[in-house]
């Protein structure tokens, strides 16, 4: 990834040929409608220190790095890419630490590594990372013996420490957020760019807890045989020349976020040399959430501006005729690479609720690539309140959403999860049971899988991605 959008030196990639910013739209044309989960800031001037500041800074990522990755999400589209997109449900900006942004970066890299070996095709890698600082709450409030506080909302807004000073709504939040996001960036851009993530050498990438008597046996050792087989036929594929194989080992790293605070967002938004239309440069790919998306509202106001590809979550609610306004809202010219439909709709829902979603998407001609998110629609809480979800569900919804796409004529494109790349025990199943969540629950917000049933779920996806029709051909270089 590059650092910024330069005049002097401007990428060497095709310049997108897409139409500017709608009309009647601009970088803060979202005010004037309703915005829904937003801050309540007290001082007015502060906030427009805070964004004014933001504005004057360099952008997070760069066009170029926009482009690229939409050229590679309408690859996936089409069926020769596939989609792995996971990281913390809420970053905090106490983890902004060399080795817990290692250890996400390289449990995305192992379940890259399983997925091309049993997928066959390159994958494109995305973390929630770098900006997922911002959550939006079903209640504003939060009570603990009596006392009544606002919500923690993520870094970007307040702090988790339950007190009156911690948890105000403080706009500065936003250029600490901003400063972690970079140097978060930094780093990731360091070790991809420094041979780290090189599919040649997987073993870079074990997890000191890899080897722990707590690791399932059989897991590893699957892993360490995929490992092996796909370094072996990396080295044959080269002596032989063929010529795809720098297609399958390339490791590009893409970061994503839900874009749900709009003064961080459209402060970070402009134009570039070269480009028509604006970008949203805090990341690469920003979402919208499921209790954002009313078409009348702020956010989809400010994102039918952006030239990013912008991704879209949709529960049990969403109706077809609702998606297709969407869709045809946020991307009127059918741009490739453009719209990523994030279906979370729970194990029990997703065998009816997908179906009617596809064929109305299917039937506006519109260009989409979807995605399933098994984790939003399967959380329960047990006896005690402790929020968790089921491994066994999440592995239901996502087969069961291979199987809808398939029956419908339809391509699932790629998986979102929440994930970890440390040993915590949030979510019960593969191989934790109830008893274990109180062991290392340390989520702020919802449950993870951690690094086992994260890299077990890995095999699954590749398990079923291998019994799936695919394209003869990988995507040009």
């Amino acid at each position: 990834m590059a650092n910024a959008d330069s005049p002097v030196n401007p990428p060497t990639d095709s310049v997108a040929s897409s139409p500017p910013a709608q009309p009647g739209w601009s970088p803060d044309s979202w005010r004037a409608r309703v915005a829904l989960h937003q801050p309540s800031y007290a001082d007015a001037a502060a906030v427009e220190h805070a964004t004014q500041t933001l504005r004057a800074l360099p952008p997070l990522v760069t066009s170029w790095e926009v482009e690229r990755l939409k050229r590679q999400l309408a690859d996936a589209q089409a069926g020769r890419r596939f989609v792995l997109q996971g990281g913390d449900c809420a970053e905090t900006l106490a983890d902004c630490r060399p080795q817990i942004i290692t250890n996400k970066l390289k449990i995305l890299l192992q379940m890259s590594l399983v997925l091309v070996h049993g997928g066959k095709k390159p994958v494109v890698r995305i973390g929630r990372l770098a900006g997922q600082y911002a959550k939006p709450r079903s209640s504003p409030t939060e009570t603990r013996d009596g006392v009544d506080l606002p919500q923690y909302l993520g870094d970007l807004v307040n702090k988790p420490e339950f007190d009156a000073a911690a948890r105000a709504h403080d706009p500065a939040q936003m250029l600490a957020g901003y400063h972690h996001a970079a140097l978060t960036l930094n780093f990731v851009r360091a070790l991809t760019e420094g041979g780290f993530a090189d599919l040649h050498h997987p073993e870079y990438w074990d997890l000191s807890f890899l080897g722990r008597s707590g690791m399932n046996d059989e897991l590893r050792a699957e892993y360490q045989r995929t490992s092996h087989s796909l370094s072996e036929a990396l080295r044959f594929m080269e002596a032989i020349g063929e010529t795809t194989v720098d297609e399958l080992t390339r490791v590009e790293f893409y970061t994503s976020h839900e874009g749900l605070n709009l003064h961080y967002e459209s402060a970070q938004t402009r134009t570039v040399p070269r480009r028509p239309g604006f970008y949203d440069l805090t990341t690469h790919l920003p979402w919208i959430g499921e209790r954002t998306r009313g078409l009348n509202g702020a956010h989809i106001e400010f994102f039918r501006g952006i030239r990013n590809p912008i991704g879209i979550k949709l529960g049990p609610s969403a109706t077809g005729d609702e998606v297709v306004r969407l869709v045809e809202t946020l991307n009127p010219g059918d741009e490739r690479g453009k719209i990523v439909l994030i279906a979370r709709l729970g194990a029990a829902r997703v065998r009816d609720t997908l179906p009617p979603l596809i064929e109305a998407v299917r039937a506006s001609g519109r260009t989409v690539l979807w995605l399933s998110d098994p984790m939003h629609g399967n959380t329960i809480s047990t006896a005690s309140g402790k929020k968790t979800r089921d491994f066994a569900d999440i592995v239901r919804e996502l087969e069961t959403s291979f199987d809808v796409h398939e029956e419908q004529g339809s391509r699932l494109g790629g998986v979102h999860f929440e994930l970890t790349g440390d040993d915590v025990t949030e979510c019960i199943g593969g191989g934790l049971s109830e008893a274990d969540l109180d062991t290392r629950y340390a989520s702020l917000c919802d449950p993870r899988l951690n690094y086992g049933q994260a890299l077990e779920m890995a095999f699954v996806l590749a398990r079923r991605m291998a019994k799936s029709p695919r394209p003869a051909t990988l995507p040009p270089p």
